[in-house]
């Protein structure tokens, strides 16, 4: 058997389970109301489930370490970056570098195969050349998922914010205490704004583990990566070192920022004249030209035959 009738069984194959692995992962996945029922009627359902969650995670915990000392450059200022931008991102667990070295791991040894399988299939004179792109893709694909979550998570950041603090400045005004405020707004807006949310809720469990709210602040700031917070996050610790009105603070900050995305939404609708002309000349305009100038055109050919 050549190789030309294997590597499209093997495909299949691989595929075919693939497939067949997703349907029974979800088809066999029941609600959380019924598993809590089954494991009510049946409480070694519930000890099993712990058991294998726990296995699971064991060997994640132990293959994620080997895993990532393949691109561990062991450079401190690049796993420093690395860090904060995968805070940005969401991720903030401590192992969170590693484990993100491993996934970039896994996918450029896919990348590999991939390119492997291509390069076996098409049978082509550059024969490196797949192996190396296959490669490339599967090193900076997780980089550019990573870069996506980064700016989408920093987005709604930004556009959630001022409700934020409006209701932070009405509970501060009311007679709570900053940290008071800050754990009653992260209670209040977990449905409208769940990413602020759960940057207020880690400040507010920094600080009652004992960390300076200065430092819980600055942290803050630098989580998040967005300007404006970072900006809050220095008027507020200007007013908790000067004993100024923190209130009057926030309301400043929150007006600021109102307007400053009135700014950018005033700007989008004037780009928006700009950014319909190339839509209406390929798609608008020939439509309008054979609607008009079709009839013209087919009696002036018409006259030239007859002529």
């Amino acid at each position: 058997m050549n190789s030309e009738l294997i590597i499209p069984i093997a495909v299949f194959l691989a595929a075919t389970s693939a497939v067949w692995a997703v349907i029974t992962m979800f088809s066999g996945r029941h609600s959380r109301t019924v598993e809590r029922l089954e494991e009510m009627r049946d409480p070694r359902l519930r000890r099993r489930a712990n058991v294998d969650h726990r296995t699971v995670t064991n060997i994640l915990d132990k293959a994620a370490p080997t895993l990532s000392k393949a691109l561990d450059s062991g450079n401190e200022a690049e796993q420093s970056t690395l860090r904060v931008r995968l805070a940005n991102a969401g991720y903030s667990h401590e192992n969170a570098p590693r484990n993100f070295r491993a996934i970039k791991f896994v996918a450029l040894l896919l990348g590999l195969v991939f390119g492997g399988v291509y390069d076996i299939a098409s049978s082509s004179s550059n024969s490196w050349m797949s192996w190396v792109i296959g490669a490339a893709i599967g090193l900076y694909l997780p980089e550019l998922v990573l870069t996506l979550i980064k700016m989408s998570r920093q987005s709604k950041i930004f556009l959630q914010l001022p409700d934020a603090l409006d209701l932070l400045v009405v509970c501060v005004e009311a007679g709570l205490g900053l940290d008071s405020a800050m754990r009653r707004v992260s209670q209040e807006l977990t449905g409208g704004a769940p990413e602020v949310c759960q940057e207020l809720s880690t400040c507010n469990l920094q600080m009652q583990m004992g960390k300076p709210r200065r430092e819980v602040l600055h942290d803050l700031g630098v989580r998040t990566g967005v300007d404006d917070v970072r900006a809050l996050a220095a008027i507020l610790i200007q007013s908790d070192r000067f004993g100024s009105s923190i209130a009057q603070a926030l309301r400043v900050q929150s007006d600021g920022m109102r307007m400053k995305r009135r700014q950018l939404a005033e700007e989008k609708a004037s780009k928006t004249a700009v950014q319909m002309i190339f839509p209406l000349v390929l798609f608008i305009f020939p439509g309008i030209f054979v609607v008009l100038v079709g009839p013209a055109g087919i009696q002036l050919m018409e006259n030239l035959v007859n002529k």
